[in-house]
């Protein structure tokens, strides 16, 4: 959580870290945390979203459907064949009953918070020595997301920017580049077109 009246912006995480991250969190038993970065890193979804999801929207699918809670837009989303594997994986290893069940759900038995999964993830950045990733928040999963799609567009990046800037709800592609620290890359790199 930022302090009043200041400006923070969460950082996206290398593709690899992110990845190893759900690996090594479902390796510690710690399923719902490893398939809460998963879901983020692979759907490109808001927190609000990723915790409306239930065991049957990931379960009983290839895709599913979800009203964004910001937008009010539905959207459809498609589960990664290979990341289909962690879902079961943690479904099962989480004994769930009732696939109707959010997938979110703390050991009080309530959907988390948003503020709480925010700690969480800041104890992981240092339990887990994520020291690359300055600010670490639920926002930073939707940002990963985006950045390896758009470093992912070998051939034509404008184009993964218009289909990005259209997943994201986004007016236009220049705040796209802004939300996923392109611009800014691009700026910075004109110091090092120079020669001494």
């Amino acid at each position: 959580m930022s302090l009043k009246n200041s400006n923070t912006t969460s950082d996206y995480i290398e593709w690899e870290k992110a990845v190893n991250l759900v690996h090594r969190l479902y390796n510690d038993g710690n399923y719902r945390m490893s398939l809460l970065i998963g879901c983020g890193i692979f759907f490109g979804l808001r927190i609000s979203d990723l915790l409306q999801l239930t065991w049957a929207m990931l379960l009983d699918g290839s895709s599913f459907e979800i009203v964004e809670k910001k937008t009010k837009k539905q959207r459809e989303v498609r589960i990664n064949i290979n990341f289909q594997k962690h879902i079961r994986d943690c479904y099962k290893k989480l004994g769930i009953l009732n696939k109707q069940e959010r997938c979110f759900i703390s050991h009080r038995n309530r959907v988390y918070t948003i503020q709480r999964i925010n700690v969480l993830l800041k104890e992981m950045k240092t339990g887990y020595g994520l020291k690359s990733v300055k600010n670490f928040s639920t926002h930073s999963l939707r940002k990963t997301f985006g950045r390896h799609i758009y470093e992912n567009a070998s051939t034509n990046g404008e184009l993964a920017l218009v289909m990005l800037s259209e997943l994201f709800n986004h007016s236009n592609i220049a705040i796209t580049k802004r939300y996923l620290g392109i611009r800014k890359d691009e700026i910075m790199g004109c110091y090092d077109l120079l020669d001494f």
